[in-house]
């Protein structure tokens, strides 16, 4: 799958975290949408599991330790297939199955229970132990929160997972910075986060949490790794994606009303992708890139639409491609342009 691919899979993940909080009318917005990301490439690129068969025992494992960024996780597995999409507005609803935090006992596809912070990753550590015992081949990955991280008990866990070297066992830290109180670094700082987790005996990895082949160089980097877990610490952007969400931590747990819905909503539909098309990388913004001019500005190349078909664009932009006559007319516009700069440069 390539980066458009799940680009647009990503953003349909971040439509459905804003579609179930505004209709729950309360929820985590904010840290759903700054892992939106990292969980898409999880069940779409990295993990081994089957919406037909949630309890398959040799499926890799998924632990949302920051149980509280719930409707990420459920956006995640409606686009998987695990449920229906149209099931995401009934989030924390009276007699919903999609209560506020993960109940592996009525979610198909969630693999624990979680909600009370610094648990879910000791789960994992059980689950990881379980496999080498067994001597299955699955993978356990746990998503933590960098405030989450303040807990002593996720350093508990740690440690006995690095004394065991489970290299079955990935860990991501969600760093964006930002808890309920502010700034993690001011409330409680876990920093260095990268050596306290080498200290326990750990890989650690840094990766762009926003950016697919920086995602993919980091999980490569875990399954290459042999005789010890794998720490990634995910740099991100709490609220990605909603322009007023972003890097306010004061949408740590608020829903939005009815207009702030309307304009996150659609903030997300003007979300940039960026993907590779052989050699080139495109930049696709809706709305503006509904004529070939247009893009050709944004991109600033038109040799790259001469490479690119419409199929090889996300649906949803309905872009149109340069035709022959435009491109020859646009040349020479460039051709124009530089002859009129050259003018004056010689005057």
């Amino acid at each position: 799958m390539n980066n458009l691919e799940l680009s647009k899979i990503a953003n349909e993940v971040r439509k459905g975290v804003i579609k179930s909080t505004h209709s729950a009318k309360s929820g985590h917005p904010g840290g759903s949408l700054s892992v939106a990301d990292i969980i898409t490439y999880l069940y779409f690129e990295e993990m081994n599991v089957d919406p037909k068969n949630p309890q398959w025992a040799d499926r890799d494992r998924f632990v949302l330790s920051k149980g509280h960024v719930a409707p990420a996780l459920y956006a995640t597995l409606a686009e998987k297939g695990f449920f229906p999409k149209e099931d995401l507005t009934t989030l924390r609803h009276v007699g919903s199955y999609l209560q506020g935090h993960p109940d592996m006992k009525g979610v198909p596809g969630v693999d624990m229970s979680t909600g009370s912070l610094g648990q879910g990753v000791s789960a994992a550590v059980g689950m990881a132990i379980a496999g080498k015992l067994d001597k299955k081949d699955y993978t356990v990955y746990a998503l933590l929160g960098d405030g989450e991280i303040q807990e002593g008990q996720v350093w508990e866990a740690a440690m006995l997972a690095g004394h065991r070297h489970l290299d079955n066992l990935v860990v991501i830290v969600d760093n964006n910075g930002l808890q309920i109180d502010g700034n993690v670094a001011d409330v409680n700082s876990p920093y260095p986060i990268d050596k306290k987790f080498e200290a326990f005996g750990w890989n650690v990895v840094i990766c762009d949490a926003h950016d697919f082949d920086s995602i993919e160089a980091a999980f490569n980097n875990a399954k290459a790794t042999k005789g010890k877990p794998t720490a990634i610490i995910a740099k991100s952007i709490k609220g990605k994606g909603v322009s007023y969400m972003e890097n306010n931590a004061g949408w740590h747990g608020k829903a939005p009303n009815a207009e702030e819905y309307a304009v996150a909503m659609k903030g997300v539909d003007y979300i940039i992708f960026t993907g590779g098309i052989g050699e080139n990388q495109i930049r696709i913004r809706e709305g503006i890139c509904k004529n070939g001019i247009a893009c050709l500005i944004i991109n600033s190349n038109i040799r790259e639409y001469n490479k690119i078909s419409k199929e090889q664009v996300p649906a949803q932009f309905e872009i149109n491609l340069p035709t022959e006559e435009l491109q020859i007319m646009l040349k020479l516009v460039q051709i124009l342009l530089f002859l009129i700069i050259y003018k004056i440069t010689l005057q």
